[in-house]
């Protein structure tokens, strides 16, 4: 995929299964929790933590009832912990391009505003972004509107594309404001595939890729 950038390109970009794979989110807090209650004997821990996760079993009423932790101060573990996550192939590269051209970046994503900044600061990105919307640092969420206005409020543009995984959530208002859409292909990790069920057209992206290498930038 071609995209010619200039002054006046805003490339606006996901986060969660778009720039990172979600689930070493999952993995990187369950390691710190496992080693939390089990200093010295921690990965059996993780493995059975990781296999409940898997069988789609409550994984922090485990650990409560296991250990005599509260289930709140576990969560509390888990969304506060210094994740150890890592990008994409290819998105490092596409960044440096835009930037090299003059436009400008936007990260459009839901979920808690310290959760979400602590991904971001571990994944060494903050210095290519110009705008961040967090969901809950303006009390709303995709698909609505006001979240996809936040970026154009702030960075006026004539063209704005968006890369996205989340077929439900992610393109039908982008589409509306006539932003370019792309959807990063799930490499059969992503936490939400379900988002592929029960779509319409108006769900549906403008295009499909398979990796960040696949996005060229003059």
């Amino acid at each position: 995929m071609d995209i010619k950038v200039s002054h006046n390109t805003v490339i606006v970009f996901d986060l969660d299964d778009t720039l990172y794979n979600e689930i070493d989110y999952l993995k990187s807090a369950y390691k710190s929790i496992a080693i939390f209650l089990e200093p010295n004997h921690w990965k059996p821990l993780y493995s059975k933590m990781f296999a409940l996760y898997r069988c789609k079993m409550n994984v922090f009423e485990f650990l409560a009832n296991t250990y005599g932790v509260e289930k709140d101060n576990l969560l509390d573990m888990y969304r506060n912990h210094n994740p150890d996550i890592q990008l994409f192939d290819g998105v490092l590269e596409l960044f440096e391009a835009i930037k090299s051209k003059n436009g400008k970046i936007g990260l459009l994503t839901d979920g808690r505003s310290k959760t979400q900044r602590a991904k971001i600061k571990s994944l060494g990105i903050e210095n290519y972004i110009d705008k961040i919307i967090i969901s809950e640092e303006i009390g709303s969420e995709k698909p609505n509107v006001a979240n996809f206005k936040a970026i154009e409020n702030v960075l006026p543009a004539i063209e704005y594309y968006y890369f996205a995984d989340n077929l439900i959530k992610d393109f039908i208002t982008a589409k509306t404001l006539n932003w370019k859409t792309i959807a990063l292909v799930d490499n059969g990790k992503n936490i939400h595939f379900e988002s592929q069920k029960n779509i319409t057209a108006e769900h549906e992206p403008h295009y499909y890729i398979l990796s960040f290498k696949d996005v060229h930038v003059f």
